[in-house]
């Protein structure tokens, strides 16, 4: 009973350290192999602008191009990441991405599950958006699902390992292992359900990316480079059989997350999380019904 009573103290209690986050207790990324980028992806557009040297892969921005990268093949489920690092200085406007897409296959339709780093003017941290698009929320008509997040490191300083981890019933955003976010499917009006590939790039988006476009990219500092290395991706392709079963990034097969892992996603958006969709009150949450239902 002590132990019981011990343990669910832990849990309901805050960290008392609110610079770095409290273990997960699960690292996931150690359970999938790496994937070197040749074997599991391709150029997209930009070639010119993308180098691969001892399977780390450099794309940058400058005035001509950017550059962008696709997995070979399309999954239904999965775990996918990457480390990833991002240019010092001023980035304004820049978008560095890691995401899940099925924009190619079902233009004017699609789903997209996002990781973006929304680049920065000088002494300001990078923001990193998570985001969620539902059979074309993104197309013209936007109803994005943002969760923002100032990162307890610096991004640019060295590798640190982004993961989205989506099944047929939730989505999770891992940072180092740790979970930062999850999105459960609540209906399958809310949550994407059709095969997506794997996709990385660098571009302009300066009308949106930095403090909703007031600051643009100057490309007097170019070129924006980013740098992605250390690729991990299990999971059920688009071709496998009925019967394969979705991976997990805890260690129950069910994919539940543990206390510990709960623990320190309340941690992360405790002291981290900017902005939550959810609570902006400029909001039409009719629009987002996950929000309430």
């Amino acid at each position: 009973m002590a132990l019981l009573l011990s343990l669910l103290l832990i849990l309901l209690l805050p960290s008392t350290n609110a610079y770095w986050p409290p273990s997960p207790g699960y690292w996931p990324s150690t359970k999938f192999r790496p994937v070197s980028f040749y074997r599991g992806f391709r150029n997209l557009w930009g070639p010119g602008h993308q180098s691969v040297d001892q399977n780390a892969l450099t794309i940058w921005l400058d005035t001509t191009s950017g550059s962008g990268f696709k997995s070979v093949r399309p999954f239904r489920s999965g775990y996918f990441g990457a480390s990833i690092k991002v240019q010092p200085g001023y980035t304004a406007g820049v978008i560095t991405a890691f995401y899940l897409s099925n924009n190619e296959a079902h233009p004017g339709f699609h789903d997209e599950v996002d990781i973006e780093f929304l680049g920065t003017t000088f002494g300001k941290p990078y923001t990193l958006q998570t985001n969620v698009y539902i059979r074309g929320s993104g197309d013209g008509k936007i109803i994005g699902r943002e969760m923002k997040f100032h990162l307890w490191f610096d991004p640019t300083q060295h590798f640190h390992h982004y993961a989205i981890f989506w099944s047929p019933k939730e989505i999770i955003f891992l940072v180092d292992d740790i979970p930062i976010r999850r999105y459960p499917r609540k209906s399958a009006a809310t949550f994407p359900l059709r095969p997506m590939w794997v996709y990385g790039s660098i571009w302009d988006a300066s009308s949106w990316a930095t403090e909703d476009g007031k600051y643009k990219a100057d490309y007097k500092y170019q070129p924006f480079v980013a740098k992605y290395t250390n690729f991990r991706a299990g999971g059920c392709s688009a071709y496998s059989p009925a019967w394969c079963r979705p991976v997990s990034v805890s260690p129950f097969r069910s994919g539940r997350l543990t206390w510990q892992q709960y623990r320190a996603m309340r941690w992360v958006q405790r002291y981290h999380m900017v902005y939550d969709y959810c609570r902006d009150p400029k909001r039409n949450h009719a629009l987002t019904p996950e929000c309430w239902s």
